[in-house]
């Protein structure tokens, strides 16, 4: 759904966390203090990152003024205490939400995905019988994907069997089985991982970088989510 990075020295805490969101189908990086998140941003932008106020060296309250000027991701804020005055201060620092820990998961993902929805652009109205699919547009009516400016995207029936499936699961979880009752082989092998190959033949023709997914990502050990 969206591209994270988890910056907390607690090793252990920053595996979890990326377990957790990762299976919400979230990209999921980690960095353990200031020179790794630095390294990370320069590597590719991230959406969103969940920042411990209390790093080594260079803190999170010093880091989240140097995101908002640089980079501007969401900025979710982890402390171990629980003050007014040290909420305040993130917030003042350009944090856009505040968790202490030890935290509720359910409760973090739930912050977490409030802000994306807060900074993520409104999508422009699509015509009757179209629904959104990355930077193209699927046609329900003539079961065909078109770019931005109306042009029909090559695929084969079996391809635009899954662009639909995901067209119209948005933000979903889709496992192997999922997929092959919403877009079943067509004169393929029926094995379920006949599915994997069709994505990643899929990926090759609609993702900018198939080797780093947005349109079609994996979720490790449950199936493959459209973010929407």
């Amino acid at each position: 759904m969206a591209e994270l990075i988890v910056v907390d020295d607690e090793a252990d805490l920053r595996l979890m966390l990326a377990d957790y969101l990762g299976l919400a189908g979230h990209g999921v990086r980690l960095a353990a203090d200031g020179g790794e998140l630095r390294r990370l941003l320069e590597e590719r932008p991230a959406d969103l990152v969940l920042l411990d106020v209390g790093l080594p060296g260079e803190d999170g309250l010093k880091l989240a003024r140097w995101l908002r000027e640089r980079h501007d991701p969401g900025i979710v804020m982890l402390t171990g205490a629980d003050t007014v005055i040290d909420r305040v201060v993130g917030l003042e620092v350009g944090a856009d939400d505040y968790v202490t820990k030890p935290c509720d998961l359910g409760e973090l993902r739930a912050r977490i995905d409030a802000v994306l929805r807060r900074r993520r652009p409104k999508a422009a109205s699509l015509p009757e019988g179209f629904l959104p699919f990355g930077p193209y547009r699927f046609d329900t009516r003539r079961f065909r994907l078109c770019t931005a400016a109306g042009e029909e995207v090559p695929l084969s029936e079996m391809e635009l069997d899954l662009v639909a499936a995901f067209a119209t699961h948005p933000g979903k979880v889709l496992g192997r089985e999922d997929l092959l009752r919403l877009a079943p082989p067509r004169g393929e092998d029926s094995f379920d991982r006949s599915i994997d190959n069709r994505i990643t033949r899929l990926r090759r023709k609609l993702e900018r970088d198939p080797a780093r997914p947005e349109l079609i990502k994996t979720v490790r050990g449950a199936g493959y989510i459209f973010p929407g």
